[in-house]
């Protein structure tokens, strides 16, 4: 699926920021940048990556922030400026 077409489809563009414990000096936290288009408000993709890194990654997590944008801007769509026929 292209952006504009899972945009017109539900999907909005997320921004997470994790934050998580070092896995070799627990008392730091380290920060994580993920962003993904997903279906708000209960965001199944966010969940599944959420998911994978409590079971497989070591750093254990501290913190999830996320943001979504859910507009389509103006220069994001166009009109067809001909016709087509067939016979």
């Amino acid at each position: 699926m292209t952006e504009l077409e899972k945009k017109l489809n539900g999907y909005v563009l997320t921004t997470a920021e994790i934050l998580y414990h070092l896995p070799d000096y627990p008392e730091l936290l380290q920060s994580y940048i993920w962003q993904e288009y997903d279906q708000a408000p209960k965001f199944p993709v966010l969940k599944k990556f959420l998911d994978f890194w409590e079971s497989q990654l070591d750093g254990r997590l501290h913190s999830v922030r996320f943001a979504t944008n859910k507009l389509i801007y103006p220069n994001e769509m166009r009109f067809a400026d001909g016709q087509f026929r067939l016979n």
